[in-house]
């Protein structure tokens, strides 16, 4: 996981230095010198203009579609510059780090999803014939939280039926908080983006205030630049929060569901283990 995360960081911090140090390469005026050598062509030479045209249109036209296909990626460059890096460096290094241990749960939970009642179905048929050492080992050999907690039970077995439940409950709550590992962060990084988007807010208007005293005089271009500033890192710090919260909810979602699956495969554990005592009673 920490290994995931430093990788992430990195990444983000080389995308971040490349994006500030980045500047737009002015263009050629092709056009301009293309319409110049054609006025002054003699009329003799008319099939070369007519091929002078052509060149022109087609270099209009991969121009217009290098903007259509950048402009995105340029003003998001221009915006991030624009809200001086600084601001927005620290947004956007919330954004990477959440993302981080997103990709880490996301990934460590659908690791732990599987079939549970087709093992409970296995798990009873082995205990049914007592087979309780293939029962262990078939909890062993299969991944996930249910298989943790019925190993626990099935451990227990030959106990009394209050000490093997309070044994699965207590040890299905370390497998709870096993699945809820690293949420926390997520939470905070929610919390800190736009914390930061609206302490950009405040510095920029702080500047724009600054640049009213300077000058004497207050106009839209004096507190304009104070103001893009508070506006961007609003933006930027409340967007990154929307897209880190969409990840929390499909986790939370995710560890509701296993939760749920544990509890149901505990209650079907505590029958089959009863019918097991009962069996060897009887």
């Amino acid at each position: 996981m920490k290994k995931l995360i430093a990788l992430v960081a990195i990444i983000g911090w080389l995308t971040l230095a490349q994006t500030g140090l980045a500047q737009q390469l002015p263009k050629q005026d092709s056009i301009e010198t293309v319409a110049a050598d054609s006025t002054a062509q003699t009329p003799g030479d008319s099939l070369a203009a007519d091929s002078a045209i052509v060149v022109m249109d087609d270099m209009e036209l991969s121009e217009d579609l290098d903007a259509e296909a950048g402009g995105v990626h340029h003003r998001l460059k221009k915006m991030f510059i624009d809200g001086t890096p600084l601001f927005m460096s620290l947004v956007a290094l919330a954004l990477v780090l959440g993302l981080a241990f997103c990709i880490e749960r996301i990934t460590y939970l659908t690791l732990s999803e599987i079939n549970a009642k087709r093992l409970m179905r296995d798990i009873d048929a082995r205990v049914s014939e007592g087979d309780i050492e293939g029962a262990k080992q078939l909890c062993r050999d299969t991944r996930g939280s249910v298989a943790s907690v019925c190993y626990q039970g099935l451990m227990h077995i030959r106990e009394a039926m209050d000490d093997i439940e309070r044994s699965i409950y207590s040890y299905g709550s370390v497998q709870t908080a096993k699945l809820e590992k690293g949420t926390s962060w997520i939470r905070l990084f929610i919390a800190m983006a736009p914390s930061l988007g609206f302490l950009g807010t405040v510095i920029g208007m702080v500047m724009a205030f600054e640049q009213i005293q300077i000058a004497g005089d207050i106009g839209p271009t004096i507190v304009a630049s104070g103001m893009k500033v508070a506006l961007i890192t609003t933006i930027f710090g409340i967007v990154v929060a929307l897209i880190l919260q969409l990840f929390y909810s499909y986790i939370t979602s995710k560890i509701e569901h296993l939760t749920s699956q544990m509890e149901e495969s505990v209650v079907t554990l505590l029958d089959i283990i009863m019918a097991y005592k009962h069996r060897q009673n009887g």
